[in-house]
């Protein structure tokens, strides 16, 4: 069951899970350099993501997929820049323009209280008073705390991802309990 506690610093990965044992962690924007380097649009919080990874997968726009080693990942300007064993010339980095990073879900590993994006999308939200809200239908990374989309029906909730607001998260019983707190809900009438 995760909790509070450190909950809140786990690796953020994008809301579209692919299917199968693959998550999609990034995007290669275009080649850099005349080495085979890829600059990288990362939906992971830092490139430990896809160090500790240690193997990527990047599927090309046609939709083929290939496996690499990940020898290094640096931040450059708001993006990184990745290097993979056998890609070693731009020309051989260029057909994977576009392509989609994802990683093995296996390699991930989290803490005790922490969680991932995709282990949150379809869980069960209730007020800490036993009413239900709706189940996560997707989540918004807003800067310095995420946001829960709670959808029942055609009503969405937004609930912040805060140590005041979320109060428990079960994975093993697909259960968020969130606190009721004054006004929260009624931000989210229209």
């Amino acid at each position: 069951m995760a909790t509070r506690g450190e909950f809140f610093k786990r690796l953020s990965i994008l809301n579209q899970v692919p299917s199968g044992s693959l998550l999609l962690v990034g995007k290669v924007l275009r080649p850099h350099g005349k080495e085979g380097l890829l600059r990288i649009r990362s939906y992971a919080r830092s490139e430990a993501s896809f160090l500790d990874a240690g193997t990527v997968f990047l599927r090309s726009v046609s939709g083929k997929i290939r496996e690499f080693r990940v020898t290094a990942v640096n931040a450059h300007k708001n993006t990184f820049l990745m290097r993979l064993k056998g890609l070693a010339s731009r020309s051989e980095a260029e057909g994977y323009k576009g392509a989609e990073i994802l990683i093995s879900k296996e390699t991930l590993v989290s803490e005790e209280d922490e969680c991932f994006w995709y282990e949150l999308l379809g869980i069960k939200v209730y007020l800490d008073t036993g009413d239900y809200l709706g189940s996560v239908s997707h989540i918004i990374s807003a800067g310095s705390n995420d946001i829960y989309v709670v959808r029942e029906g055609d009503k969405e909730i937004f609930i912040p991802a805060t140590h005041e607001v979320v109060k428990e998260i079960d994975l093993g019983n697909e259960k968020m309990i969130i606190s009721a707190m004054e006004g929260l809900l009624d931000l989210n009438e229209v």
